[in-house]
């Protein structure tokens, strides 16, 4: 019977993506925050689509990474 072991490269390539994820998942709501506050600036749109476009790659990735963890650990 052979034992299922955990692909330690493909796991830490995952965390890395997670860690990726996890700076994503405060830059984008952090950013949104200061373009709503700041309407009257000229800089208001940019901000609010580099935001709106950081919290959609922060979804994508963390999907990523989850879907390469567990990979790591359940594909042969």
């Amino acid at each position: 019977m052979e034992t299922k072991k955990t692909n330690k490269e493909l796991l830490v390539k995952g965390i890395k993506i997670m860690g990726f994820t996890l700076i994503l998942m405060f830059l984008g709501p952090t950013l949104f925050y200061i373009a709503l506050n700041n309407t009257e600036k000229p800089l208001y749109i940019p901000l609010l689509i580099t935001a709106s476009l950081l919290c959609i790659l922060a979804i994508y990735f963390a999907f990523k990474g989850l879907k390469t963890i567990m990979d790591s650990m359940f594909k042969d």
